[in-house]
């Protein structure tokens, strides 16, 4: 069973808590496994590629925060659906590349529910539109449970990403639904989408 924790919208710091506390209960047998879907206040993250902070070339007051997951820096804010599953991955299924590819999974189907042909990069994580990042994957694990996700760009702001390099990418390369569509899109409907596709997706793992 997995159940669904919509936070609305929330700082990342909270968000970053309440992760903490369903991993940690996850881990002790305690709490079920759990899908977070939040859109975050303006952030930038920094993950564990030891480069990462040298992508970081104009933050302005956006703060920043280190965390656990892989990955360089990206950028996380309102007009994004953010999702982390916090599931344990179960004897004969502890396989984190696995894991990556469900997210991306959700990331395609829901974009092609919109009319949008998402795809993989060869060589690096997340979906693609037209050889453009419209969804950053990043997870962390411990003890087998999975935590971090992903974000997905439906009506973002893309010139902040303009001040850091992405994912240590241009920030050219960066796009979003709207952007890709030419047309408003409603957050909650594409949250909700993308709900939907990541509970079967990782149903099924």
């Amino acid at each position: 069973m997995l159940v669904v924790e919509r936070l609305g919208r929330q700082d990342y710091q909270a968000a970053w808590n309440r992760q903490v506390e369903v991993l940690e209960a996850r881990i002790r047998g305690e709490a079920p496994d759990t899908l977070i879907v939040v859109e975050h206040e303006p952030v930038f993250t920094v993950g564990r590629n030891r480069n990462a902070t040298d992508n970081l070339l104009a933050p302005g007051e956006v703060p920043i925060i280190e965390v656990e997951r892989g990955g360089d820096v990206t950028f996380h804010g309102p007009g994004q659906v953010v999702a982390y599953p916090i599931i344990e991955l179960t004897e004969g299924n502890r396989d984190l590349h696995k894991h990556l590819h469900n997210l991306e999974e959700a990331a395609i189907l829901t974009c092609a529910q919109f009319g949008l042909s998402a795809t993989r990069d060869d060589r690096n994580t997340g979906a693609w539109v037209r050889e453009r990042k419209i969804c950053s994957v990043g997870i962390a694990c411990r003890k087998w449970v999975t935590w971090h996700g992903l974000a997905l760009n439906v009506c973002t702001d893309l010139s902040f990403f303009h001040r850091i390099n992405p994912c240590g990418l241009q920030a050219q390369l960066i796009t979003s639904m709207e952007a890709e569509l030419g047309e408003p899109l409603d957050l909650w409907v594409v949250q909700e989408a993308l709900v939907s596709n990541l509970a079967a997706v990782l149903s099924q793992s």
